[in-house]
């Protein structure tokens, strides 16, 4: 079971104090209201994922939760952190900018953004201090009283028909977008792949290739050496096009020596191929 983090223990500080100097760590969740353990558990680890940490609950319904913490997967560690809040001005103490997701435009309240356009303006203000950023309840979203607690309101694009999102689903994307702009839209990738790739061939060896390519089709019959007519210039530009790397020619050196011996016999005896084929 998660353990609740005590709700006092970073409220009060002095904005901007965090000690990460990541903006993603100076932007706090904070889910107003949350009626079902699953969404703050998906919430969660939708928050992992895209490198924030911060998640503040005002009065949820049911939490600590074992739902919670089974939608959380690999993020309990967010659920252990998260803190317990009796009032949305206990969970805002201490931001110096606060952002209401709303899919609501409201006559009353600040203005709406973009969540793209809203996730550069949120971390231009968590380099100055605390930042927090409100999703309302499942089932009514935010009331007006909280959205006027607001600097701006955030909304998702949806389609105009059917624009109701999940509450964990908003979460993603906003959290989605803030990671863009904090990394201005390329975060880093992780791969455990190994990179299918070897050092681009230098020059001296794709003329090397395309020598030995225009002696097997002249050998072959492919080429007529008196009307070449513009048969290598257009290989070249193929070529040249897919940036050749040393392994793909000894690839290519290797099939023409082989086409070469099965048409001719022997190589000459001053072919210049080394390291002919795949390493």
């Amino acid at each position: 079971m998660a353990v609740v983090g005590d709700p006092d223990s970073n409220m009060n500080r002095p904005a901007g104090s965090h000690s990460s100097g990541s903006p993603l760590d100076r932007i706090r969740v904070v889910l107003s209201h949350p009626s079902h353990p699953g969404n703050i558990g998906a919430a969660a680890r939708a928050m992992k994922t895209m490198g924030l940490s911060r998640l503040l609950l005002v009065n949820p319904k049911c939490f600590p939760d074992q739902q919670a913490v089974a939608r959380a997967a690999d993020a309990g560690d967010i659920l252990t952190r998260a803190q317990v809040c009796g009032s949305l001005d206990q969970a805002l103490a201490g931001a110096i900018h606060v952002y209401a997701l709303s899919a609501r435009h409201r006559n009353l309240g600040p203005p709406a953004m973009p969540a793209r356009e809203a996730a550069t303006d949120i971390v231009a203000q968590a380099s100055d201090g605390e930042v927090a950023v409100l999703f309302g309840n499942e089932t009514a979203g935010l009331s007006n009283a909280e959205v006027q607690r607001c600097q701006r309101t955030v909304f998702i694009p949806a389609n105009l028909d059917y624009s109701s999102l999940n509450l964990a689903s908003a979460v993603q994307l906003v959290c989605y977008e803030l990671r863009l702009a904090v990394f201005d839209g390329r975060p880093p990738v992780l791969t455990r792949a190994v990179p299918f790739a070897s050092p681009l061939a230098p020059h001296q060896e794709v003329e090397r290739f395309y020598e030995h390519l225009e002696r097997v089709m002249v050998g072959s019959g492919f080429l007529d050496p008196q009307r070449p007519r513009r048969l290598l210039p257009k290989l070249r530009r193929l070529f040249g096009r897919a940036e050749l790397e040393s392994d793909e020619i000894n690839i290519l050196r290797g099939l023409l020596d082989a086409v070469e011996r099965k048409s001719s016999g022997p190589r000459p005896a001053n072919d210049d191929l080394k390291n002919s084929g795949p390493k």
